[in-house]
């Protein structure tokens, strides 16, 4: 029976990056803002590191891009096939060349492990399959709790800050003119054409006609304004 239940657990466990990658995949990238950049001078040398290590290569992901971004094409096909485990480890020529953001790389690379894909980045000699290399995620995700905790900080003392001046925090108020919604729903104008041409949207715009029809059944004073705030 106790057999049995550490069988189950192995079974469910996720499994975990290799310490000895055979099948690699490439990701490179360069930015659009430099028109000289050219990927095959990444690609080559890590061509050069899988064949001195004796590793097989079974894709190249090439992103022309800002690396600002965290949904890129050729980025999200490689995350797509590690989901399937179509090789062991991703290996870049440089860390920022994966992605610039903290919070998605502390995310990406947590998927990765995730998967059982282990991460090489060649130029920050950085490992993640190696004791060290682990040890390095765990300080990334250290410092984007921290840098997570400073942001929201700074957002709350914005807050307080635009409170204590006065300013009204929120949505701001929508003026609809009653008159211009009569007018275009007597038309024949449906209540998307309405919003659409009073650049308002579909639910202020019946709130409006809702609050207007009430106005109607207990009696509308003679200065009742021609606008609502909603």
């Amino acid at each position: 029976m106790a057999n049995k239940q550490r069988n189950t657990r192995a079974s469910v466990a996720q499994p975990s990056p290799p310490s000895n990658p055979s099948r690699i995949a490439l990701y490179a990238r360069v930015s659009t803002s430099n028109g000289h950049q050219d990927p095959e001078m990444q690609l080559r040398e890590l061509r050069e590191y899988a064949r001195h290590r004796e590793l097989t290569i079974v894709g190249e992901y090439i992103d022309k891009m800002t690396g600002s971004k965290d949904s890129r094409p050729a980025l999200n096909r490689l995350m797509a096939d590690a989901s399937q485990r179509k090789f062991d480890a991703v290996l870049v020529w440089k860390i920022d060349r994966w992605g610039r953001s903290l919070k998605h790389l502390v995310t990406s690379l947590a998927d990765l492990d995730a998967y059982g894909v282990a991460f090489i980045s060649f130029r920050d000699n950085l490992d993640l399959s190696t004791p060290s290399g682990r040890l390095m995620m765990q300080l990334l995700g250290a410092f984007a709790e921290f840098e997570r905790s400073i942001i929201q900080e700074r957002v709350k003392a914005g807050l307080r800050n635009a409170i204590a001046k006065g300013r009204r925090l929120g949505r701001p108020t929508a003026i609809v003119s009653e008159s211009k919604i009569t007018a275009l729903r007597a038309s024949g104008a449906s209540w998307r054409e309405v919003a659409k041409q009073l650049g308002l949207g579909v639910g202020t715009v019946h709130r409006a006609s809702q609050r207007r029809s009430k106005n109607l059944c207990g009696g509308i004073p003679e200065d009742q304004p021609d606008v609502l705030h909603v």
